[in-house]
């Protein structure tokens, strides 16, 4: 007799969307995944990833039981133990270094799963417990998220459901088919009903190659372009007066920095031409409501926070923030507001941990600090210092960062460390698996529960477990409820469950966070703010910064020795600004993500590879055509950090100067066990310290498989 039941989820996975999911089981095998047809911006429908969903959480590639390993680092041979002995043996370690010093033992995660549960709150008891080094978890979006903060005061944003009232639409270094699919029928019906949509974007991407536009400017002069944009607006008259002399700060000090900011000055930089410049600034001045999509493609070189920053500050210039369907959506994660420190309990910290930048991991893993200074008016300056205790282990979860971080040649040679004790917690054998001493079974997000948040809409979101556990899985949580509890952790809040914590979170006075309980959000799945249905968050001021206005002007800034002001600050590496280095390597190199991979999620999943076949660069004929590079040729893209190989397409798509390789491939999935990341570097950006993955030069050429790599 069947027995159906149908679930209520979430997906876990780092995308805007945090999609509503409906799990059908049969006699408590899930047989179906499919998009709550009842949420309003899942509306019925998932990406193609999340579709396959049991092909993840079903697939034989699972690790199903704790392993320890028998070979050599990298080899990936383990033999099967039991939970106590694997336990045991990281306890046994932890306490050893510890004993030493705690702060030698280094947590890394990230965004493989989104879950408040699964992703911040026992893991970050347990460390700060133990004393262990923080994380600063600057991978993707730090660099945004602090050029938001500094503008607008907050990570808020356009709601998603408002674009398809817009009249002009800019998506700028976003691809919404590929990572934000749920926007996309908002901006195609903001097209029908007339609306212009503009992409601003190195490459030609799905998106931009059904806009009405496309403005294929370099990579890492987002920033240039907006300071221009602002030069058009305010030198022919095409500002809201009213908005900015009531809710902004700063105004003529930005109307003299941007005078400077001719047309011709940021053509120059972007290689845009200046009737391009001119007319989107036109545009964008005089279509009401105007809303822009940024994405965190566009703040991954040196100067990203401050490119965010000074787009950011052009809806208040126009005034576009006083309609529902104006201004800009980088995150809506700030209008959230869980009570996280309840979650994470950073009082459990006895010490005064030192804080190591995930970015620079293969620095930090070889035994040095990256250390960022300022100096006004400049960009900051980057020094290497000892790592003092180095890093004597690493507990790697919800990340793949052999696949993932920069600079890879440092970061698998900081794993290979015969005297670094690594512990995995993995779905999945994967690169970075194949470094473990212990190897964990880790739960897909059909099997745990969990809470969420979103950075693309309003609705909080609750994962019910649809099926037990396959094989020994256990969820994040209970891993370090274990490990607390052999640690001799006696606090209370290492025996809080799951859902209790899930309370906790839900545990406060916030006004955004009003009328939602766990036990409605559990029976329907979600849960809308306390937001208005036409919510605009700053029709009349109300920045959350601290002068209460959208700063063009921050104090705050200026005090951390900081350009104050909106400004340019150029990517590392371009032919114009690198001119030395442009002569061996004239060519800038961007890995946004392949359709069918999520980060590196997915990626080693047999029709999720068969749908992306293999490494591609895209290279534009002016580029392919001196280097004798035909279409189908396997090339070796390469720079001092590394190279990779792949199969060239000689394309239009993407823009003279620049090549792109769709990413992130699992290294042993490749020809040569190489990705996009061996040629990237650990240079971090002017705000937030985050990853600067699209500031890169490099050289392509045939591949000659005689020639060492």
């Amino acid at each position: 007799m069947k027995n159906l039941t149908v679930i209520r989820g979430a997906c876990p996975h780092d995308c805007p969307d945090t999609c509503a999911l409906e799990i059908t089981v049969e006699n408590g095998t899930a047989i179906k995944v499919a998009g709550a047809a009842d949420h309003p911006t899942t509306n019925g429908f998932l990406c193609t990833k999340v579709n396959r969903y049991l092909e993840r959480t079903y697939s034989p590639q699972r690790v199903l039981y704790p392993m320890r390993r028998v070979g050599a680092k990298g080899k990936g041979l383990f033999a099967r133990i039991s939970w106590d002995e694997a336990l045991d043996t990281i306890a046994q370690k932890f306490k050893a270094i510890a004993a030493d010093n705690p702060q030698a033992i280094l947590p890394y995660s990230y965004a493989g799963t989104m879950g408040l549960i699964q992703g911040e709150s026992m893991d970050r008891r347990f460390f700060h417990k133990l004393g262990a080094s923080l994380l600063d978890r600057t991978i993707c979006s730090s660099a945004g998220g602090e050029g938001l903060l500094i503008t607008l005061g907050a990570k808020l944003g356009t709601d998603l459901e408002r674009f398809d009232e817009a009249r002009l639409i800019l998506i700028w270094g976003s691809n919404p088919i590929t990572s934000n699919v749920h926007l996309w029928p908002k901006i195609l019906e903001a097209q029908r009903n007339g609306a212009r949509v503009i992409a601003i974007d190195p490459y030609r991407s799905l998106t931009a190659e059904k806009c009405d536009e496309h403005l294929a400017l370099l990579p890492g002069t987002d920033g240039a372009l907006a300071l221009a944009m602002m030069h058009v607006l305010i030198a022919e008259e095409l500002i809201d007066r009213d908005y900015v002399e009531r809710y902004t700060l700063g105004f003529e000090l930005l109307r003299e920095r941007v005078s400077e900011w001719t047309p011709s000055r940021a053509a120059e930089i972007t290689g845009l031409t200046v009737e391009q410049i001119v007319k989107l600034a036109r545009e964008y001045g005089t279509t009401k409501p105007a809303v822009i999509r940024l994405n965190y493609g566009m703040q991954r070189h040196a100067g990203g926070g401050m490119a965010v920053r000074t787009v950011a500050c052009l809806p208040a210039l126009t005034g576009a923030w006083r309609d529902a369907a104006g201004g800009v959506l980088l995150s809506s994660s700030g209008t959230f507001a869980f009570n996280t420190a309840a979650l994470a309990r950073p009082d459990l910290i006895w010490n005064q941990p030192r804080t190591i930048n995930m970015s620079a991991l293969g620095d930090a893993l070889m035994g040095s600090q990256r250390v960022q200074k300022w100096q006004r008016d400049t960009a900051p300056v980057e020094t290497l210092e000892p790592l003092t205790p180095p890093v004597k282990a690493i507990y790697v979860y919800n990340s793949n960062p052999v696949a993932i971080a920069p600079d890879s040649r440092k970061v698998i040679a900081g794993f290979a460390r015969e005297d670094l004790f690594c512990v995995v917690h993995e779905i999945f054998q994967t690169d970075t698996a194949d470094y473990a001493d212990i190897l964990l079974p880790a739960t897909t997000q059909l099997e745990q529960f969990d809470i969420h948040r979103a950075y693309g809409h309003m609705y909080v979101m609750v994962n019910n477990p649809a099926i037990a556990p396959l094989g020994e899985a256990k969820p994040n949580s209970e891993v370090f409820r274990l490990l607390a509890e052999r640690m001799g952790f006696t606090d209370a809040c290492f025996r809080d469950s799951d859902e209790e914590m899930a309370r906790q979170a839900l545990q406060t006075d916030h006004v955004r966070m009003q009328g939602l309980n766990l036990d409605t959000l559990k029976e329907k799945g979600w849960q809308r703010l306390n937001v208005p249905e036409r919510y605009a968050p700053f029709a009349e001021g109300n920045f959350f910064t601290p002068s209460g206005k959208c700063e063009f002007f921050s104090e705050t800034l200026a005090q951390q020795g900081i350009d104050p002001l909106p400004t340019y600050i150029a990517p590392r590496e371009s032919v114009l600004d690198s001119p030395q280095l442009a002569k061996q390597y004239p060519l800038a190199v961007i890995s946004p993500p392949a359709h069918n991979f999520l980060n590196s999620s997915f990626a080693n999943l047999p029709s999720f590879l068969k749908a992306e076949k293999e490494p591609y660069l895209d290279i534009h004929p002016d580029d392919a055509s001196p280097r004798g590079i035909a279409e189908g040729d396997r090339v070796r893209i390469f720079n001092d950090r590394g190279s990779f190989t792949a199969k060239a397409r000689v394309t239009d798509k993407a823009r003279a100067g620049v090549v792109v390789a769709l990413s992130v491939w699992w290294k042993k999935l490749t020809r040569d066990g190489r990705n996009a990341n061996d040629v990237t570097g650990q240079g971090l950006t002017d705000l937030g310290a985050g990853a600067t993955f699209y500031d890169a030069l490099v050289e392509v050429a045939k591949h000659d498989p005689t020639v060492k790599m």
